[in-house]
């Protein structure tokens, strides 16, 4: 049955709606309060410890095995600690219960989950950035849309994922396009419900991952499905964990060496193409030689700024527009990240890489 569309100032009901009864409780605790964390917030001011004490162990998310693809095909060094489980987890939502329930030490999102899991009371903290220069989402239409720029958004039913990547796409590209939130309908989903949601005809437009639009267009291009390209991007790609996590000295010193690999594999990703459309695209997402291709042309270079200051006013930006809308509270983000770890990143790459 199709999700009833957003409308008025219920944001609250809204955001239940995407993350369950347990994020619900979060929120009944907080609605109150954009505090980061019910109690006192962890002491995060200790230097990182130079080594990874023996024993040391992470639950890491790496969603489709992407982490341990890169590790295995790049070579790299063995980690110095051990890696207790590996989740095949991505969407923000999933990942602040997995935070919740103990069962994820650290995980890799875009810049909306962290803002979401502060209104939500939980304390996690950012421990390194990646920036996204170029747009890695693309806007898909039902089959048979008269839809063709974004102002042709007047009107039509959206899905829109409060706590995602691309829910906050959507808010800049109406923001770009002059659109309030009254002037569309915005269906709350969560992004694994967006093919569906077009197939069937419940939502008119949803933001798709450039590596999903090709399999959507090749079943459903032929019945007037097509994607309206923004230049919208969604500047961070993110490794974040709990503050509790971060408070263990032998935890966050992996969590440190763990952030050189994190950037090499993405720097040897991009510099073997063809391998990886080969080992990821062909063989693990079914696409074929020539989809895989595509994906690849529209990839981003990866880049690790040696400051955060850029991601900091990004995501001040996008904290200030969700709270705009009602979806949270204004807060300022400066709190959500650890700059003990701000040039680890930077520091693993080549110069060319780093921005």
């Amino acid at each position: 049955m199709p999700s009833a569309p957003v409308s008025g100032p219920d944001r609250r009901l809204f955001l239940s709606s995407l993350l369950g009864a347990a994020a619900a409780a979060g929120l009944s605790g907080c609605a109150g309060s954009s505090a980061a964390a019910s109690g006192s917030p962890a002491d995060l001011s200790a230097p990182l410890a130079g080594k990874v004490p023996p024993g040391t162990s992470l639950k890491i998310a790496s969603y489709q095995n992407a982490q341990q693809l890169q590790f295995r095909l790049g070579k790299f060094p063995k980690l110095p600690f051990t890696v207790s489980d590996w989740l095949n987890i991505g969407a923000g939502p999933d990942v602040i219960n997995a935070f919740r329930a103990r069962s994820l030490d650290v995980s890799t999102n875009a810049g909306i989950p962290p803002i979401q899991a502060h209104y939500q009371g939980y304390d996690a903290r950012i421990v390194a950035v990646g920036l996204t220069r170029r747009p890695n989402y693309l806007f898909a239409t039902s089959p048979g849309s008269d839809i063709r720029t974004t102002a042709d958004f007047k009107g039509r039913r959206l899905a829109f994922s409060q706590g995602q990547a691309q829910g906050v796409v959507l808010l800049r590209a109406l923001k770009e396009a002059g659109l309030g939130y009254g002037d569309v309908r915005l269906v709350p989903l969560t992004s694994n419900q967006f093919l569906t949601a077009l197939q069937s005809g419940q939502v008119d437009v949803a933001p798709l991952g450039n590596s999903q639009a090709p399999a959507y267009l090749k079943q459903y291009g032929a019945k007037g499905a097509h994607t309206i390209p923004t230049d919208v991007v969604d500047l961070l790609n993110l490794l974040w964990a709990p503050a509790s996590v971060l408070a263990d000295r032998a935890k966050a010193a992996a969590i440190a060496a763990y952030i050189p690999q994190w950037a090499r594999g993405q720097v040897w990703q991009w510099e073997h193409p063809d391998e990886w459309n080969r080992e990821f695209y062909v063989r693990t997402q079914n696409l074929s030689p020539a989809q895989a291709e595509a994906v690849t042309r529209l990839a981003n270079k990866p880049l690790f700024p040696p400051r955060w200051d850029e991601a900091i006013a990004w995501e001040q930006e996008t904290a200030d527009l969700l709270a705009e809308g009602g979806f949270v509270k204004k807060f300022t983000v400066d709190a959500l990240f650890d700059r003990r770890f701000e040039s680890l990143a930077a520091k693993a790459v080549p110069a060319g890489y780093r921005r």
